[in-house]
Formats: C-alpha cells, structure tokens, sequence
C-alpha cells in the first residue's frame, strides 16, 4: 500500500512529482500491522471482519441524501409510504430498509405529441417514434382530415398520488390528452379547427383533462394546453393554402370596405347632422321674429286705437328716418301745393327712379 500510494505520479493526491514522508510511511505500516493482527490469513474471522467492513460502509454511503429545491422526497419503509420530506439534507435507514424518491413538485413538465425536441429527458415528454405520427391524425366533426400538434403542461400537486394511485401516471396522462383532444377536436369542422377556433378548443381540452386527471386521482394538476401546427394532410395541403389564401384575400377585401364605408358613412352623418340644426334654428329664428313682429305690431295698435292721428304721424315720422338715409336723390317740394315731387335719382347718369 505504502509503495502503490508513494509513486503517485500526476494524478496523486500530493499534486504532481510529490512523494509522501517518512513519518507518513510509518503510520501506514503500523495500521498494516494492527489489520494483520485483527484478520489473521487465512481465517475465517477476517472474512468476518470484512463483510461487517463492507456492510458498514454500505449503510453510512446509503443513509443519507439530498433533496433538491425544487422537489420532495417520498420516504417508503419496507414499500410502505411513510413521510414527505421537504428539500435539504436528510437521512433514513440504510440498506434498503427506507427507500426516498425524488418527486419535482414545483418544476413545471410538458408532454408533447405530434413533435420532439432534442435532448429531453422525461421518456414520456416526446411521443415514441412508432406514435409520433399518429397521434396527430385526427378526423373533424365534418369528416376531414387534420394533423394537429399540441402540448400539454402540468405540475405535480399530490406526490404520493402519482406515486402510488395509478401506475405510470405520466403515461395515463398521455393517452388522457389524446383521448381528450380527439373528442374536441371532432366537434368541430376543419376550419374552425385551423383558424377561428383554436382558443376554444384549448380552453375545452384544458378543462376535461383536468376533470380526468381529477377523477382518476393522478396527483396531477393540469396548467395549459396549447395547439402549435394544425395542417391538413399532405395531399391536400396545397389546395388547401389556396382556399385559405382566398379566404384571407376575401377577408381584406371586406375590411377595405368596411373602412371606407366607416370613412364615409359617418361624415355623411355630421353633414346631415349639420344641416338639421342649422334649419331647426333658421327656423326658430323666423318663429321668433315673426312672434316679436306681431307683438310689436299689437302694442302698435292699441296705441293706434287710443290716439289714432298721433300714432299715425309718429309712424310716418320714424319711416322716413328710416328710409331717408339711404336715399342720394335731391327732393323737390312744391310750396304751392306743399306736396313732394316724385324722387329721381339724379345722380344716375339716366335719371331711374330710386
């Protein structure tokens, strides 16, 4: 031993070229002297010896270990379930007798069918090769064809459930959401499927798988289901882009309209709009001056009917106050009959009359 551990070369525990010490050497070979009085050769006590040696380090390497934080550790003593511990280190009885299964309860998981990504580690994330492409086929409730792809996230809630209330409980999961998905999916038409009703069909998986997982007490809590490529079969794909781009062209078209329709229509509104209240005050105008005129004109003959003659030459005088001024042409007043001459305007170069 002394001269196996006293070469170490590059790789030795004292770094490299190092050589252990005398006094190192004699601690060695005193404890080879004490093993060699302990098991004598060739005895059946040193077999002993070794085997309880053996055993003994067996269960100190076995009794402890660490859980991780993002998990719990189901304890089972002889198989039966005893605790839940929380992260950390921990020990149990060694060899065999306590058995701690590590269970990622606040790590979020997915199981995807229809694709695979590289380099997962959960057997049950990607579908199996044989099943990949199958699980993606899928008849519409107006018999056609559909190849959809979608993925499944979930936690686990109930540690000791999916441990030990149903066998395999992510493989259970699996044939759960195809079964779940096949019967949305083929309540629908493939158009709905493909475009418009996407949300819908999530939002209606996502409740019956929970309701499943639930009801067959799985210990697993469902977070969301969401589609990714849904495509019809290769086929008829190319005729069916075509359809689609007709019906995204036919979309457009309808928008275009509809804003030039939402351009026009409302500023044909304003106008009209417009021209009503400008009529409805036109005409409350007229109301109010006819309504003014006629009063006006009542208190006028009252005063008339008290004093006719002076109302009358006060009439007289204020219209010709009004309309004199207005009047360029010379007057002429004939101061035998003390009567005015017709008005000429004679300031017009052919004599019209005002």
């Amino acid at each position: 031993m002394s001269s196996q551990n006293g070469n170490g070369g590059q790789g030795g525990p004292w770094g490299r070229g190092a050589k252990p010490s005398a006094e190192f050497e004699e601690i060695v070979r005193q404890a080879q002297e004490r093993v060699k009085q302990i098991m004598p050769r060739g005895g059946p006590r040193s077999v002993i010896v070794i085997a309880l040696l053996a055993l003994l380090g067996l269960g100190a390497w076995s009794a402890y270990y660490t859980v991780p934080s993002d998990s719990v550790a189901v304890v089972q003593r002889f198989g039966k379930y005893l605790k839940e511990v929380p992260p950390g280190l921990h020990f149990k009885l060694p060899l065999g007798i306590d058995a701690a299964t590590i269970v990622p309860v606040k790590r979020q998981l997915k199981q995807e069918f229809g694709f695979t990504t590289p380099g997962a580690t959960d057997p049950y994330q990607s579908p199996r090769p044989r099943d990949g492409e199958k699980e993606t086929q899928m008849v519409t409730g107006d018999l056609n064809a559909a190849l959809v792809e979608w993925v499944v996230q979930y936690r686990i809630s109930d540690p000791q459930k999916f441990l030990f209330e149903v066998r395999e409980p992510s493989e259970t999961l699996r044939y759960v959401s195809e079964s779940v998905m096949r019967e949305v999916v083929g309540d629908r038409t493939v158009d709905e499927v493909i475009t418009i009703g996407r949300q819908e069909i999530e939002t209606e998986a996502l409740t019956k798988m929970q309701a499943l997982s639930t009801k067959y007490a799985m210990g697993i809590s469902i977070d969301q289901v969401q589609l990714k490529n849904i495509n019809p079969p290769e086929p008829v794909q190319e005729s069916f882009n075509e359809v689609n781009q007709a019906q995204q062209e036919k979309e457009k078209l309808i928008n275009e309209a509809r804003r030039d329709y939402n351009k026009v229509i409302p500023l044909a509104e304003g106008e009209k709009d417009q021209r009503i209240r400008e009529a409805d005050g036109y005409r409350l105008k007229r109301i109010n001056e006819a309504e003014g005129d006629a009063a006006r004109f009542s208190a006028l003959l009252t005063e008339y009917n008290k004093a006719p003659e002076v109302t009358r030459r006060r009439i007289y005088i204020e219209t010709l106050q009004d309309v004199m001024p207005g009047i360029r042409s010379k007057i002429i007043i004939d101061e035998q009959t003390r009567s005015i001459l017709p008005l000429l305007n004679l300031d017009s170069p052919l004599g019209e009359k005002p």
